[in-house]
């Protein structure tokens, strides 16, 4: 049987929607099908790669999408994780999709010292685990 898909999106596909997809390949492959996007393709940021190898989750061979209308329609779950893209996702002409906004902060926009910045990553990291350790268990 095929698995829903779950499509992650966010402003760059750079950190939190690159976070929900390495959690949730992780923590719930055996019941979805994942893929993450971006409104625009910013890179994938470095420091999201190091706060989910300390996590144990390995994103480095991930890379940053411009979102796909064709997955974008056949996605049975919608995810944005920030206000832009849920304000700005794109017409899904799928009718059954079922589309929510988890918002996070951008910890991309952090500013402080190395260790401050960081810290901020490893909370907004901490957020989205969480919410995928629910939907995955609850499926929603």
């Amino acid at each position: 049987m095929e698995k829903p898909l779950v499509y992650f999106l966010c402003t760059g596909n750079s950190c939190r929607s690159q976070i929900a997809d390495g959690f949730l390949n992780t923590l719930g492959a055996d019941k979805y099908e994942v893929k993450s996007a971006g409104l625009e393709a910013h890179g994938l940021n470095p420091r999201a790669v190091q706060v989910m190898r300390e996590a144990g989750v390995d994103i480095s061979n991930h890379t940053s999408n411009v979102i796909d209308p064709d997955t974008l329609n056949r996605a049975a779950y919608v995810i944005t994780l920030c206000g832009h893209a849920d304000e700005h996702c794109p017409v899904i002409s799928n009718k059954n999709v079922i589309k929510w906004h988890w918002g996070f902060d951008d910890p991309a926009k952090a500013t402080g010292t190395e260790e401050e910045i960081i810290t901020q990553f490893r909370q907004v990291r901490d957020s989205i685990k969480a919410r995928i350790e629910k939907f995955v268990q609850e499926g929603k």
